[in-house]
């Protein structure tokens, strides 16, 4: 049977506990419930901010998970801490742990540093034409670890967020209005005042070329066997292919009319006859 002084211990040993811990539980408690209101008014302040400078959806929602996810295991360590539960052990086995994995993962984690920049600094949306990575096509989606590309023939090419920070890039629809550039060559035969008007009338009489900037058309290069005009005409970027493949045809059936020869390469073969 349990003795009355045994009991007495007991009950001793539990107040004493009970008066040892109580303080601590409620305090860490407290931190708890601060902490956790403190997180989710960050996380949404964030998430404001993020809204305002129009940063990507993906890229919102990730960096607010991660955030929260995050501040929370800080502070279940700083909880466990006032408790009283040893939490150093634990840190430095996260802490190997996480480098284990990022040296695991180091491409990955480069390609996710990439999707964040992409996402956050946006050199390129979706709907834009960009050159990267040898290969030219619409972006389709940005993801946080690839950014998908459709080709002009629809293939599908998928382009690692990383190389895509890292190198150089072009984006063909950042600008609304582009410039499209020519040389047309002619015999030096042709009157130079003639195609020089030829090629101004045939600019004028396309509706899509825009008159400011104004179209340029000069007589740039005495080749080989052409006198090369270079022309050049700025066009709305929607506009561009339309202009660049129908102004050639249009140049080629004026001159065809006029009269006015386009070279081509040829060579003069000379005979010499030795009389033995």
């Amino acid at each position: 049977m349990l003795k009355v002084e045994d009991a007495d211990k007991y009950v001793d040993r539990a107040v004493d506990l009970v008066m040892a811990y109580a303080p601590k539980l409620v305090l860490a408690i407290i931190v708890l419930l601060v902490g956790l209101w403190l997180i989710g008014g960050l996380v949404k302040l964030m998430t404001k901010g993020m809204e305002v400078r129009k940063v990507e959806p993906t890229l919102r929602h990730f960096l607010a998970n991660l955030t929260r996810i995050g501040f929370k295991v800080l502070l279940l360590i700083s909880v466990a801490s006032i408790i009283g539960i040893e939490t150093t052990s634990f840190v430095a086995v996260v802490g190997a742990a996480g480098l284990a994995v990022g040296l695991a993962l180091q491409g990955s984690l480069a390609n996710f540093a990439g999707g964040v920049l992409i996402l956050f600094f946006r050199p390129f949306k979706v709907g834009d034409v960009i050159e990267a990575g040898g290969h030219i096509g619409t972006v389709r989606e940005i993801q946080i670890f690839n950014t998908i590309l459709n080709t002009p023939d629809n293939k599908r090419v998928i382009i690692p967020n990383g190389q895509l920070s890292n190198n150089s890039l072009i984006n063909y629809s950042s600008e609304p209005t582009r410039r499209v550039d020519f040389v047309f060559g002619v015999s030096y035969g042709a009157n130079i005042d003639e195609v020089k008007s030829t090629l101004g009338e045939i600019l004028a009489n396309d509706s899509r070329i825009l008159k400011d900037p104004a179209p340029m058309v000069v007589l740039s290069a005495l080749a080989d066997s052409s006198v090369n005009f270079t022309v050049r005409a700025w066009v709305n970027a929607a506009d561009y292919w339309g202009v660049f493949f129908d102004t050639q045809e249009a140049v080629k059936k004026t001159f065809d009319t006029k009269g006015i020869e386009i070279p081509f390469p040829q060579r003069d073969l000379h005979l010499y006859q030795h009389n033995a």
